[in-house]
């Protein structure tokens, strides 16, 4: 056989292939990273190992060009609720091609939301399973809420609106609460690692405080908007940091169609900030309520025991005036003394003393003759 041009070579390749292989094909991958260059999606598509296996068993370039991207991506996010990332795994149809000087790549010409959706419900139920087999899952409600709520730990982003709410809610209340903001990003791929964070950073301040404790809870809110990208509230590692936190952990995600497992990890999971802010008003009523009812249930005590009391002294001041002896010269009956001393018998008294006798309206001094 005579020697072939690499150039040749490439082009039997690449007619082989469109001879022997159909125009497309759907295939299941997961995505290892992606960019986006000249309106165009760059993606390397990768299947993961067998379990325990390290590695990719098979991995390919593939391309989704900006002709078709706009309306791909668009239909992706509005059934899935977020944007396509490193780490999902993903069936998209491809055709297969051959270029001599880039080799062999794929151009993903559809996309099929509804595997994406399962492969995330069952990542979701591999977490909860985890947390719940490490014991985690419940592991907050343990912790005892502090009586008085006042000084709180925040972490959002510190130019979402969501926190200007909660901490415009805070400062309507009759109730004075002392906030920090611990900023953190609240999405994206980054969103667990920087939360991770900002929950270390106030660890380390209340490591300073003389009982360890400065605040009385961490806050985790998010604001409203499109419920995009919410798969870092999902994060293993994050939601079990949550679970086994020194403080109260309250969420605020400001999404209103999913339950995040951060959320069910929790031990409050409220809808929006608004709503954690007004959480904590309720309970800082109910323990203003409560120290008011106990205050009345004191007065009340306090009344019932002066009453008694009052009621003892009336008892002895009656006693006190039965005994007194201007009531008892008024019946008739007379005191007898002897040079100032009470007598009380006849011996004490001998022919020739002098005896005075006390009267209701006066004194008589008389003389003993025998």
């Amino acid at each position: 056989m005579a020697p072939l041009t690499l150039s040749e070579l490439c082009y039997l390749i690449g007619e082989a292939l469109d001879d022997s292989l159909a125009p497309s094909y759907w295939v299941k991958a997961e995505i290892s990273s992606l960019s986006e260059r000249g309106g165009h999606l760059y993606l390397d598509l990768i299947d993961s190992p067998p379990s325990g296996g390290r590695g990719a068993s098979a991995k390919m370039r593939a391309t989704c060009w900006a002709g078709n991207k706009e309306i791909l991506m668009a239909y992706f996010e509005s059934e899935t609720g977020q944007p396509l990332q490193a780490g999902m795994s993903v069936l998209v149809e491809a055709e297969i091609q051959y270029h001599a000087v880039y080799g062999l790549s794929l151009s993903i010409v559809g996309i099929d939301p509804s595997y994406t959706l399962g492969d995330i419900a069952r990542q979701r139920q591999q977490t909860i399973a985890q947390l719940k087999a490490d014991g985690l899952l419940d592991a907050q409600q343990l912790l005892p809420l502090p009586t008085l709520i006042r000084r709180i730990a925040v972490i959002s982003s510190p130019q979402a609106a969501g926190y200007e709410d909660f901490k415009h809610q805070l400062d309507a209340s009759p109730y004075r609460f002392e906030t920090t903001l611990f900023g953190a990003t609240m999405q994206g791929e980054t969103a667990a690692r920087s939360i991770l964070a900002a929950l270390e950073e106030i660890s380390m301040v209340n490591g300073k405080c003389p009982n360890g404790k400065y605040y009385d809870c961490v806050v985790i809110i998010r604001g409203g908007g499109a419920t995009t990208d919410l798969s870092c509230f999902d994060n293993y590692e994050l939601c079990a940091v949550c679970a086994q936190y020194e403080l109260p952990v309250l969420t605020g995600i400001g999404h209103t169609r999913d339950i995040s497992i951060l959320d069910l990890v929790a031990h409050e999971a409220l809808k929006t900030p608004t709503a954690v802010a007004e959480w904590l008003i309720h309970r800082l009523d109910e323990q203003s309520a409560r120290i008011e009812n106990l205050f009345l249930r004191l007065a009340r005590t306090a009344e019932r025991q002066i009453l008694i009391r009052r009621h003892r002294v009336d008892l002895l001041e009656q006693r006190l005036a039965a005994c007194n002896p201007e009531r008892i010269y008024r019946m008739g009956y007379s005191l007898l003394t002897k040079n100032g001393q009470v007598i009380r018998s006849v011996s004490d008294i001998h022919p020739g003393d002098v005896v005075t006798s006390h009267l209701a309206d006066g004194t008589i001094d008389l003389t003993a003759n025998g």
